[in-house]
C-alpha cells in the first residue's frame, strides 16, 4: 500500500518562501480551515486575519505555511520557519519536471525559458549539465530564493 507524502522545507520566511514554490509548481496556498475564499481572494491574508481572530501574535503568524496541488495528485509542501541558516548542501533535492518529454536542443531550450521564468521569480541559475545520453538527458541546477538546491529536469 501507498502512503501520501507531504515534503517539509525550513525557511526563515515561510510565507515568502511558499509564494516562490506556488508559482513554480503551479500549486495554491490552501485558505483557513472553515474559511470560504471569494474567487481572487490572498489567502495568506486570510492566514493572517484568522491568526490574528485566534489570537495568534503577529510576530509568530509567519513561522509555517503551506501549498497544495489544486488537482490534488501531487504532494503538500509545508514551510516551518527555523531560527539556523542553511549550512551545506542539501541531501534532498526537488526535480522540476520542466521538459519531461522533450530531447536534445529543444529539451535545453524549454529549459532556459524555464529558467529565466524562475530568475525572475527570485531563485538563482548555478550551472547547466548538457544531455549526456543515455543518463542524461541535461538539466540545469538552481537554488530558491533561501539558497536551497532544486534542479530543472
Amino acid at each position: 500500500m501507498s502512503r501520501h507524502f507531504q515534503v517539509t522545507c525550513d525557511a526563515h520566511d515561510p510565507w515568502a518562501l511558499s509564494s516562490f514554490w506556488r508559482e513554480v509548481l503551479g500549486y495554491v496556498h490552501p485558505g483557513p480551515p472553515g474559511v470560504d475564499l471569494p474567487e481572487g481572494a490572498d489567502p495568506l491574508a486570510a492566514w493572517n486575519d484568522f491568526l490574528a481572530r485566534l489570537g495568534v501574535p503577529e510576530e509568530q503568524r509567519n513561522t509555517r505555511s503551506a501549498i497544495e496541488d489544486p488537482d490534488g495528485h501531487g504532494p503538500r509542501v509545508f514551510f516551518q520557519q527555523v531560527p539556523e541558516g542553511k549550512t551545506a548542501k542539501n541531501r534532498v533535492h526537488l526535480d522540476v519536471r520542466a521538459a519531461p518529454e522533450l530531447h536534445g536542443e529543444e529539451r535545453m531550450a524549454a529549459l532556459e525559458v524555464e529558467c529565466d521564468r524562475l530568475v525572475a521569480l527570485g531563485a538563482t541559475r548555478v550551472r547547466r549539465h548538457e544531455p549526456a545520453p543515455p543518463m542524461s538527458g541535461g538539466f540545469i541546477v538552481m537554488t530558491d530564493p533561501e539558497g536551497n538546491e532544486f534542479c530543472l529536469d
